[in-house]
């Protein structure tokens, strides 16, 4: 097998992207490329991505859980990793190790950005199918929460959007129990300590029911000591952005994380969208590649490896289980 390097000449030409639709279909890169795992993994799982902006102001708690808001353009300033990690973040991961929730597992909540090999996948590979580059202080994350990363969640899927996560009629047949949902299940099997929720690129046909369903979401994994966190999206599909400004109210309400995607791929060419302006572009995981880190891929998963290290650090701090 060749080293990474050797593929960078093909990569830099390529920055394809991967993610799914409503209907579920995948695009893939060409087959002109060389057929080797080092570019195209083949198991399912989730990714991790961009840059940490340590200027930004964090994502501050609020008093007033029932009426926070957040102005139409506030959500675009927020920092893509929190800067801060709240008491009540804290309060809710201890009360699952109480339940007896693995302070090393997470779980992924979403379409097929959560669901497909491109994400975080790699991380648990054996055979090392990425380059950290300069990024070296994440060897600690990655032992951390080892086999999260290349785990096939059962609340992911080709087509997800938060009405199929709250449905028992999307749960695995052979892995669920009768009348639990995708997010039930998942819970119920992998006990994790937080949830990674990548939802809202197939919501359009609803829009007005997804603040809702999320809520529904949000609630159901806070009472299990389950810390949510939400991830904002590069696509403006519903063509007004309301569903990420709806993720921030949401993160601000709950004082949860979130993990503002949207302003990683800002800076990037095509604000890290193929030409349907849905699915992002892709490149392997070499984290330290400029031309790699143009992507919009590699991208998500250095920034999901980030705020899943900046929980780990603050609730470590806290004196949560190591």
């Amino acid at each position: 097998m060749k080293p990474i390097y050797w593929y960078l000449p093909f990569l830099i030409l390529l920055t394809l992207t991967v993610a799914c639709s409503s209907a579920g279909h995948i695009i893939t890169p060409p087959s002109t490329l060389p057929n080797d795992k080092t570019l195209m993994p083949v198991s399912t799982a989730l990714p991790a991505a961009t840059k940490n902006p340590a200027t930004q102001n964090s994502v501050l708690p609020t008093e007033d859980q029932t009426t926070s808001t957040i102005d139409a353009n506030d959500w675009t300033k927020l920092p893509v990793i929190p800067q801060q990690i709240s008491k009540k973040t804290i309060e809710i991961y201890l009360k699952g190790l109480a339940l007896g929730n693995n302070p090393h597992a997470f779980m992924k909540v979403g379409d097929c950005a959560a669901f497909t090999s491109w994400f975080l996948v790699d991380f648990d590979d054996v055979k090392k199918y990425y380059l950290l580059g300069n990024h070296t202080e994440l060897l600690d994350v990655l032992s951390y929460f080892k086999g999260s990363f290349g785990r096939s969640s059962l609340a992911a899927a080709n087509g997800f959007d938060t009405a199929s996560a709250l449905s028992p009629l999307w749960a695995d047949p052979n892995q669920c129990l009768k009348g639990e949902n995708p997010v039930q299940c998942e819970y119920r099997v992998w006990h994790p300590s937080f949830a990674l929720i990548l939802l809202g690129t197939n919501d359009n046909n609803r829009p007005e029911k997804f603040e809702g369903r999320m809520r529904q979401i949000i609630e159901y994994l806070i009472s299990n000591g389950v810390v949510p966190i939400l991830s904002t999206k590069a696509d403006n599909m519903e063509g007004n952005n309301a569903f990420n400004q709806t993720l921030a109210k949401l993160s601000k309400e709950y004082d949860i994380p979130l993990w503002n995607f949207w302003l990683a791929v800002q800076p990037l060419p095509h604000q890290g969208l193929q030409p349907d302006k849905e699915h992002l572009t892709w490149a392997i995981n070499d984290l330290g590649s400029p031309q790699a880190m143009k992507a919009a891929w590699p991208e998500l998963n250095l920034t999901a490896l980030q705020v899943l290290d900046a929980l780990r650090i603050a609730v470590l701090n806290a004196g949560g289980s190591g």
